[in-house]
């Protein structure tokens, strides 16, 4: 049986620069009870391809993993920015200097949903001309390419473990399965 609880009240815990989080009293089948929310404005992911069928990857270090994680290129949606396919073009050509001709929206996942609002917005771009990087002042990052059928193996055997780029990477290996994402 599904239950929608309502929200009686709301008490802000904490503010940052990157997310809230705060703890609404709710309505529940059996009375009340609370529930801690991560307030994210969200981002936009990039499923990079290149006219040759490599997928644009990112490496870096991820502090909450303690390591370097390979990724699909990814950012927050900015204070103001509107739309995330925006984000998405910004961030391409901030962290791999890369420009698309072409964007779609693949979908849009809650990566967290039982305890966060964030969400996040993946892209195919294609049509892809290089150019320059403009990272962050706090960024590290090494720009790789792999073939899909390689992404794909990795997802697979456990060596990638970012949940966006697993889900960018499924999702390009299935449009090129299904003939709707062409490669030379």
């Amino acid at each position: 049986m599904i239950f929608e609880e309502e929200t009686i009240s709301t008490e802000r815990i904490y503010e940052g620069a990157i997310l809230n989080l705060r703890r609404d009293k709710v309505t529940v089948m059996e009375g009340e009870s609370f529930r801690e929310i991560v307030e994210h404005r969200g981002g936009a992911v990039i499923a990079a391809v290149k006219d040759d069928g490599n997928m644009v990857m990112v490496k870096q270090f991820r502090k909450p993993a303690e390591r370097v994680m390979l990724e699909v290129p990814a950012g927050k949606i900015d204070e103001g920015e509107m739309n995330p396919e925006k984000t998405a073009l910004r961030e391409l050509r901030e962290e791999t200097g890369y420009r698309a001709s072409s964007i779609r929206l693949l979908t849009r996942m809650y990566p967290s949903v039982g305890y966060s609002e964030e969400t996040l917005y993946i892209y195919l771009c294609t049509g892809l001309t290089a150019g320059e990087t403009d990272f962050d002042e706090n960024e590290a990052i090494d720009i790789e390419e792999y073939s899909i059928d390689t992404l794909y193996r990795m997802v697979m055997e456990g060596k990638i473990e970012d949940g966006k780029s697993q889900v960018a990477i499924l999702m390009v290996k299935g449009l090129l399965e299904e003939g709707r994402l062409p490669v030379r």
